[in-house]
């Protein structure tokens, strides 16, 4: 009987040796003489211990991690002989940082081969797809409003009043695009799931399509994600052959056809006009709203446009109704969200759970504090134009409001640690510049404020006139917050007010020089 093995083709584990890993066990197996399988899962998602290889057992899969070349001759013995090993973790399922989640987007991923629609079913993919064509357009979208499912890109939007928008809305031709431009540092959420459970994704944009009479998807992927771009293609090529894309869909009357597109890796393309002109070929450029996207977006068709997670969550919602979703989370956030923990952190990696958790919780008790073993000083929520969140707000519930209420924002669910050692005028100076490089240059608020944001900040970091340049800062926040016209101006006040507020001590005066007496 050939000993099955599932090392991750996730590029997080790719990035710290897998391919080497799963060279190793193929040279160690052959050198004694004993039948192997290997299966490139997705990661699990705990990318301290990647790259985690599990072995699947009668009692379930046992996981062996950080498994690195120089470990694989002894962790196969131990795998030959189910003997003791350092680095055996146990069952996979009951690792405790895994088992205390709650995994609805992400179940499958890190358990299933991502590029088989047989295994994607065995785990009840599809499902949420089945019942869709049986239901009418209306059904599915009261499913998905009752839901309470909001875009997990930053805005919060209600799901299910973006598609009802686009399904009421008359024309020729309907789209369904997916927003998977993820730039945000400390986030790599839509990553994990397009190279761990492509299906997911295809089956949420397929459940879309239905819903609002569309017949044509794209999903925009950043370049920077090769391992992504590939593992997407493979699924929509094994999606046509399955007949779960293309004409006619597993025998029904919808038509749903799928391609990837690839982006340039700029930032302002992850807002929604900006990706959809450069999905149209042009340089990614914010159009002016209204018309939204809703009711003139790509081509000037009607067009959902949501981000990875949110249609990753459709399935489940189909499948299981809406209220099995809904019931999990807290006010106005409802269901789950997948948390990504970075940065100066000693459990780094996806950790999903229902809305609700405290700051505190995820950063001390989930995470395990900081690696460096220095204390916390600031956590970054919802990526670079997220606000700084000193120890004093770790009370703050994961929740929209709760975080709006604090000047906060979850955005596409990113947490980057920083401890002690962190000097937050230059992170107030890195905003500034970050927008500065990244503005698509329309709207003279963003590009022409950050940049005169980075020149007053480092003369406050110089100590110079520190009083007048930081009321400069203060007005050139709110003339950005108000004016820019979209996220990527409007947002960069967040992480600049926040750490002015909460550090004010660090834009002092830069400390005198002290010359040794001769």
């Amino acid at each position: 009987m050939k000993m099955r093995i599932f090392v991750p083709r996730d590029a997080g584990a790719v990035a710290v040796g897998a391919d080497d890993v799963v060279a190793a066990l193929e040279k160690a197996a052959e050198k004694r003489g004993l039948p192997i399988e290997i299966i490139r899962n997705g990661s699990r998602g705990l990318y301290w211990l990647e790259p985690m290889v599990e072995l699947a057992t009668v009692k379930g899969r046992v996981a062996y991690g950080p498994v690195s070349v120089a470990d694989v001759s002894s962790v196969f013995d131990a795998m030959a002989s189910n003997g003791a090993h350092p680095l055996r973790l146990g069952p996979a399922e009951e690792i405790p940082w895994l088992k205390r989640q709650t995994r609805l987007t992400f179940a499958r991923c890190g358990v299933i081969d991502p590029r088989s629609v047989k295994d994607y079913r065995d785990h009840d993919g599809y499902k949420g797809l089945e019942r869709a064509l049986t239901l009418t357009s209306d059904e599915i979208l009261a499913d998905v409003t009752a839901s309470g499912l909001r875009g997990r890109g930053g805005a919060g939007f209600p799901t299910g009043i973006k598609w009802k928008t686009v399904a009421q809305a008359s024309a020729d031709r309907k789209y369904i695009v997916c927003n998977a431009d993820e730039g945000d540092s400390g986030t790599f959420a839509d990553r994990m799931i397009m190279e761990g459970d492509p299906f997911v994704v295809i089956e949420g944009m397929t459940i879309a399509g239905i819903a609002v009479g569309a017949t044509k998807g794209y999903i925009y992927i950043r370049s920077e994600y090769p391992h992504a771009v590939a593992a997407m293609n493979a699924a929509i090529s094994a999606a046509r052959r399955t007949g779960y894309l293309g004409e006619r869909i597993v025998g029904s009357g919808h038509t749903f056809d799928l391609e990837v597109r690839v982006g340039a890796g700029a930032y302002v393309c992850g807002e929604e006009t900006s990706l959809l002109e450069s999905l149209e070929g042009r340089r990614g450029i914010v159009r002016a709203k209204p018309p939204l996207p809703a009711h003139k977006g790509l081509f000037g068709r009607p067009t959902v446009i949501n981000n990875v997670l949110s249609f990753a969550a459709i399935p489940f919602i189909l499948a299981g109704g809406a209220k099995a979703y809904a019931d999990f989370g807290m006010g106005r956030s409802r269901g789950t969200m997948p948390i990504q923990l970075a940065g100066n952190i000693r459990h780094g990696g996806l950790f999903e759970t229902a809305f609700g958790v405290t700051l505190g919780e995820l950063i001390d008790d989930i995470g395990g504090g900081t690696l460096s073993g220095r204390p916390v000083r600031a956590v970054q929520v919802g990526g670079p134009l997220g606000a700084y969140f000193p120890r004093a707000l770790f009370d703050t519930p994961f929740d929209y409001e709760a975080f709006a209420a604090r000047d906060g924002l979850i955005g596409h669910g990113g947490i980057v640690v920083f401890d002690d050692s962190v000097d937050m005028a230059k992170q107030a100076r890195f905003a500034m510049e970050f927008c500065a490089v990244e503005s698509c240059g329309k709207c003279t608020p963003c590009r022409i404020g950050s940049t005169r944001g980075v020149e007053t900040i480092n003369r406050i970091i110089n100590g110079e006139r520190i009083s007048e340049n930081l009321a400069v800062v203060e007005d050139l926040c709110n003339t950005m917050k108000f004016g820019s016209l979209c996220a990527l101006g409007g947002f960069t006040p967040y992480p600049v007010l926040s750490a002015l507020k909460h550090f004010r001590e660090d834009f002092g005066p830069a400390p005198a020089t002290l010359q040794a007496a001769e």
